[in-house]
């Protein structure tokens, strides 16, 4: 048997039909593309995610207070940063206002915090002061914003010492942010910072809900939350009235919803592989037939079953293989443009792309299986009687 005419042969019989041959390439087309987009922009989320996660330190500990017959007081906070394993503790309190400044105005995401809510969040001072305990303890009027925020009031101008209005109430800007990466969140820099304190009593709220807790180290983080965690059960008296959890639990928690996401969003466009394979399978049926008295003829000069059976399954192997190379091909490239323009990291497994091309072989080949032994077992004398 000589595989490079029997390649030539597939070849020509494939193009004979040049449109029916493109339909049938198109359910694998569509599914190899499908299953390259969809674990991609998966993988390019859950990549995102991490990294903005990740930004914020794995050392860093969140807690949730839920509690409403007994609230945690603001001066508490300094008992658990006396807590063996913690470097930085600050009380968050996060709410929605309108900004007024002349006749400017915008809506931001106001946040109060301590004097370590700068550091434990990564930001830095670009110009004037950060927060003070100063600030805190009096409850100052003062205000720390991001570049996203100063530009939206004071466009060019130096918002330094300038008076905005926060929801009605007079606040002075005392620092402006640097510039920092956008998170999944949101954009980083759209934010207005005020003292945990000021914000507590201006919504008349005197207890502490949300707690942000920065280890010493990474290597502490686990020290320190089963510190914080002892610390608050015996304030409580109750499990269920707060949750404390690191970084890394998050971590792990987005790393197994992801990828259970990922997983299912796969096997739903490879259902639709099977489906390309099945109209492999319908469209080789078709082509016996057409050419039962060609099988024919072809077995009365010589051809054994086995090259027959080869030659009809090659023949599905590179419909489906072709189909294949351009869904990957088209998968890549969709996969780059969908990443950019929803701002996720754009992520390509090899692992993904040559499975799904080997998929849509070992689908050329199982749905040709049936066709190409249908063929392989016509009788000469029947095939050439064939009308």
């Amino acid at each position: 048997m000589n595989i490079k005419s029997v390649l030539k042969m597939a070849f020509q019989s494939i193009l004979s039909n040049k449109m029916r041959t493109f339909l049938t390439m198109l359910g694998i087309i569509i599914g190899v593309f499908s299953v390259i987009v969809l674990i991609s922009i998966g993988q390019g989320a859950t990549a995102s995610v991490i990294d903005s996660i990740s930004s914020m330190g794995s050392n860093i500990i969140s807690v949730n207070v839920f509690d409403r017959r007994k609230s945690f007081d603001y001066k508490d906070l300094a008992e658990i940063e006396r807590l063996q394993g913690i470097k930085y503790v600050t009380a968050v309190y996060n709410s929605n206002a309108t900004v007024k400044y002349d006749l400017e105005t915008t809506q931001v995401s106001v946040t109060g915090g301590n004097e370590n809510y700068l550091n434990i969040n990564n930001y830095e001072i670009a110009s004037g002061r950060p927060i003070t305990p100063a600030d805190v303890d009096y409850r100052n009027k003062i205000a720390v914003i991001g570049s996203t925020t100063a530009t939206d009031l004071f466009n060019k101008d130096n918002p330094i010492g300038k008076d905005i209005y926060l929801n009605g109430e007079k606040y002075k800007v005392v620092g402006t942010l640097q510039e920092k990466e956008n998170s999944l969140m949101g954009d980083s820099n759209d934010i207005l910072v005020v003292p945990v304190t000021t914000l507590m009593r201006q919504n008349r709220t005197s207890g502490v809900n949300s707690i942000t807790v920065q280890a010493n180290s990474a290597e502490e983080s686990s020290l320190a939350n089963d510190n914080i965690s002892a610390y608050l059960l015996k304030y409580f008296e109750d499990e269920d009235s707060y949750n404390v959890f690191s970084q890394d639990q998050m971590l792990s928690v987005m790393n197994e919803t992801t990828a259970m996401l990922t997983a299912m969003l796969g096997g739903i466009a490879g259902i639709s592989l099977l489906v390309g394979g099945i109209g492999i399978m319908n469209i080789m049926l078709v082509t016996v037939t057409e050419r039962t008295r060609e099988i024919g003829i072809r077995k009365a000069i010589g051809a054994g079953r086995s090259n027959t059976m080869i030659q009809f399954l090659i023949e599905s192997s590179v419909l489906s293989g072709v189909g294949g190379i351009i869904g990957m091909s088209l998968g890549i490239f969709a996969s780059s443009a969908i990443s950019k323009m929803i701002d996720i990291k754009f992520v390509v497994n090899p692992v993904v792309i040559l499975g799904s091309f080997v998929f849509s072989l070992a689908v050329g080949v199982f749905f040709g299986l049936y066709p190409a032994n249908k063929a392989a077992k016509l009788k000469p004398v029947d095939a050439l009687r064939y009308e």
